[in-house]
């Protein structure tokens, strides 16, 4: 376990560049949305170093490769790519360029204010006589998404040198994971005027995806001496500023930087656009430009932030991923979702998993607005056609949403996710269901939701087929969740969630008017079909061990739990070869626990018990998705300690680096895990009977901890302690809800004695 920042409740702060400096850029950085970075160091760094700038929306569809050609097989990996880097600013000291792999430097240290959402870092730079501090302040704003700003102070404290900025903007970018070993993008134009720009498109590609072309463009504030244009170069512009420096002298350079892609504005359109934001943020000025940004972040915390007493680590471990989902994801967007590396890093490809419907949605509808979570559930709705073409694709009726995508269109390039991992349509199915009973709002689900069940739906009734031996219907060639087994028969899971998907579609189509079914054209034939489906769904159990089993051939295995590994083969994702986890009884991540989290109201406190006991001594937790889901059953069977303990490996899966993969870029889709573990684990909460209910705890490692709920049209304010949890209705009407079982109206604040209740 890594451990690179010391643990502060607002802050990541360190004193050392580290030897890993992948992981310290990883973990410092920021994003608004439309656009983000690593943390990478502004003067450049010779060192090993990840550089990446990536804008949401933008993308190249890396080729596939595979052995062989597969009919129905995704022709691209969509990628997300490494966009122009915008923060440099070269740092010479005479004719010395800095550079903190190889110089003396002393008093370093590193700062993300979370907060805030600001970035900084300073050093004092050595050499002979010389000695200047340098500090910078980076962010990108949550006011004016296009907008970025870095702001480097110097104070030259001993000697005297020439100092020599060169802010500048560099297209001279590649990807580290991808297929190509050459740049995505071509220069179209590049100035001086109105203010450095460099305009660059994503090269052609075989497959007729959209290009996309990109306009970023700075102005360097300063005063200077002097003040020259950097040389001409391919994919680069750039500005010299000299400053003669004696001891005591100070100067600032504040560096404003638009970026604007045809997604929003023609090409021909964008350095004015680019422009017109500059000159804003100019008029303002750095401070005015700061306190826009700051109110915006201090207005998602308001009703997002978790409060812990009695333990920082955790409290620093929330804070972090709720910062870095909102600095992904807030919702102006429904073109877009949440990917699973953000802006942190290029790994999976940047696209959209089912990860958003699992783990994303359920926070989202607790801490932002309808506006932001409903565009999730558009989101997908708006991609239905292209889920009707992956589906034919594979010669199948109905739609099948993709495990990876941009567009709609599949575009993952390993045959076990594309072909066989389709659980994740009853992923899709169930974000409807999430939706509408947290909501009470059917708004949706009758009018848009019907359309995506019906297709997902049509789907699962063509993929089963119909075992004469059992006299039941089966899945054969899957993968579930538990990715460390391909091509299964029967997993319980995704039987499970296709069962539960036709019987939730025809209870849905209760309820739609005649007008919407004949616009779906679903005969009473069809319904009678998926209703002999979902009751004669084959999902197999073992009666001696009374558990679900995840696959016909799973109890087959050598099993034993993880604690009979030794140490040093952990995690196994990196130490075996695939043949051998494939063969293996170690589950990467909830499974049949997935389904019994999903569906919670439909098992019995026995079930959960058994299937949890069986199940998670054999787990790895090696998916991010894993721990969450872990925590909150163990709150509910009563096991505390193994609920904190996924509880810690959730939510400082990164800062902890428990995976030992955080160098590649944070793990943002599973940064969930932290709120769901305290909210629906701790804290008890269920929504899917469509009445919200509580049975809530404090950990023994805490003092006390408090959330808000945004729950129609209503903000409640949550305090647990080790006594008593107190609810307190800070915004609209009285609310009738459940705490231990026991109904209670809230109309103002109401105090419940925990002891006699909890476990």
């Amino acid at each position: 376990m890594e451990r690179l920042f010391g643990i502060d409740p607002w802050k990541l702060t360190s004193d050392t560049i580290d030897d890993n400096k992948r992981l310290q850029e990883s973990l410092t950085a920021i994003g608004n949305g439309y656009m983000g970075l690593r943390g990478n160091f502004e003067e450049g760094y010779s060192g090993d170093t990840h550089i990446g700038t990536y804008i949401a929306g933008v993308w190249f569809p890396d080729k596939t490769k595979v052995g062989w050609w597969k009919i129905g097989y995704p022709d691209y990996f969509g990628k997300v790519i490494n966009a122009t880097n915008f923060i440099p600013v070269d740092i010479y000291v005479d004719e010395h360029k800095v550079d903190l792999a190889a110089d003396t430097v002393e008093q370093f240290h590193l700062e993300l204010d979370m907060k805030e959402g600001v970035l900084r870092r300073s050093f004092v730079w050595k050499k002979e006589e010389v000695a200047i501090l340098f500090r910078f302040t980076r962010f990108v704003s949550a006011h004016t998404t296009e907008l970025a700003v870095v702001n480097i102070e110097v104070e030259m404290q001993t000697g005297i040198a020439e100092l020599t900025l060169i802010p500048n903007l560099d297209g001279n970018v590649v990807n580290e994971d991808s297929n190509y070993e050459e740049q995505f993008w071509n220069e179209l134009e590049k100035g001086h005027e109105p203010f450095p720009f460099l305009k660059t498109k994503t090269k052609e590609n075989p497959f007729g995806t959209e290009r996309f072309t990109v306009t970023t463009m700075m102005s360097n504030q300063s005063e200077s001496a002097t003040k020259n244009v950097e040389k001409e170069q391919a994919m680069y512009v750039g500005e010299r500023f000299f400053y003669p420096l004696k001891a005591g002298d100070q100067l600032t350079l504040t560096k404003y930087i638009a970026v604007i892609t045809s997604r929003d504005v023609a090409a021909d359109q964008q350095v004015e656009k680019a422009a017109n934001i500059i000159q804003s943020a100019m008029d303002k000025g750095l401070q005015s430009v700061l306190k826009d940004h700051l109110a915006e972040w201090e207005t998602r915390w308001n009703n997002a932030d978790v409060q812990i007493s009695g333990d920082d680590a955790s409290q620093q471990g929330i804070r972090f991923n709720i910062f870095q989902l909102f600095s992904t994801y807030y919702g102006e967007d429904p073109r877009l979702n949440v990917g699973p590396k953000g802006f942190t890093g290029e790994k999976y490809g940047g696209a959209t998993y089912w990860d958003t419907e699992a783990c994303i949605l359920p926070m989202y509808l607790s801490v932002t607005n309808e506006e932001t979570f409903r565009q999730l559930l558009v989101y997908r709705h708006n991609q239905l056609e292209q889920a009707y073409e992956n589906a034919a694709n594979q010669g199948l009726k109905g739609a099948l949403y993709p495990m990876v995508t941009f567009t709609g269109i599949e575009c993952h390039n390993e045959w076990e996710i594309t072909f066989e991992e389709i659980h994740r349509n009853g992923a899709i199915a169930h974000g409807i269901f999430n939706y509408t009973t947290y909501t009470g709002n059917e708004d949706y689900l009758l009018n848009q939701g019907i359309d995506v069940l019906v297709g997902i739906a049509r789907f699962w009734a063509d993929r089963v087929h119909y075992s004469a031996r059992k006299q039941q219907y089966m899945i054969h060639g899957v993968t579930g969740p538990n990715e460390y087994e391909n091509n299964v028969s029967n997993n319980w899971y995704t039987n499970t969630m296709a069962q539960w998907c036709l019987q939730y579609t025809l209870e849905t189509l209760e309820k739609v008017t005649d007008d919407k079914i004949r616009e779906l054209k679903v005969s009473e034939e069809e319904q009678q079909k998926w209703t002999d489906i979902s009751g004669n769904m084959y999902l197999p159990k073992d009666e001696a061990l009374a558990v679900f089993v995840q696959h016909d051939s799973f109890l087959d295995k050598d099993l034993r739990p993880v604690n009979s590994l030794d140490p040093s083969e952990r995690p196994i994702n990196q130490n075996w070869s695939w043949d051998k986890i494939l063969r293996s009884p170690f589950i990467k991540q909830a499974d049949v626990l997935q389904g019994l989290y999903f569906l919670n109201h439909h098992y019995s406190q026995e079930e959960k018990e058994r299937n949890f006991n069986f199940y998670e001594p054999m787990t790895v937790h090696e998916s991010s998705l894993s721990p969450l889901v872990h925590s909150i059953l163990a709150s509910e069977l009563g096991k505390k300690e193994k609920a904190f303990e996924m509880y810690e490996r959730t939510a400082r899966l990164d800062l902890d680096n428990y995976n030992n993969d955080t160098e590649d870029g944070l793990h943002i889709t599973s940064m969930s895990g932290g709120w769901l573990s305290i909210v629906q684990g701790f804290a008890g909460m269920r929504t899917q009977t469509g009445t919200l209910s509580f049975a809530p705890y404090c950990p023994d490692q805490w003092d006390s901890y408090r959330f808000k709920l945004n729950y129609r049209e209503r903000l409640l304010n949550v305090a647990v302690e080790k006594t008593a949890v107190t609810f307190q209705l800070e915004v609209g009407e009285s609310l009738i809800f459940e705490v231990f079982g026991q109904s209670v109206t809230l109309e103002d604040t109401l105090t419940i004695a925990i002891e006699e209740n909890s476990n």
